[in-house]
């Protein structure tokens, strides 16, 4: 029973985690005090956060599309 879960180590796991990422972060990228705050780097690791960002709002489409299909995924054909 504990097999069937999903975790950060299988692919879906990392394609969740990454979208969620970049949903967050693009969602930070709107609100101007968070995007000062977290997002000013735009070298070193928390440029990885800045990246995500951009790709977020300038992909907004495709990754919603991937996240509704994610989301069917999660609920439905992995249950």
């Amino acid at each position: 029973m504990l097999n069937d879960k999903m975790n950060a180590y299988s692919f879906e796991g990392i394609l969740v985690l990454s979208l969620l990422v970049i949903c967050t972060c693009a969602y930070m990228r709107r609100v101007p005090r968070l995007k000062k705050w977290f997002l000013s780097e735009k070298k070193g690791f928390l440029g990885v956060f800045y990246k995500a960002s951009v790709i977020g709002t300038r992909l907004h489409i495709p990754v919603a599309l991937t996240c509704v299909i994610m989301a069917v995924y999660v609920l439905i054909l992995s249950a």
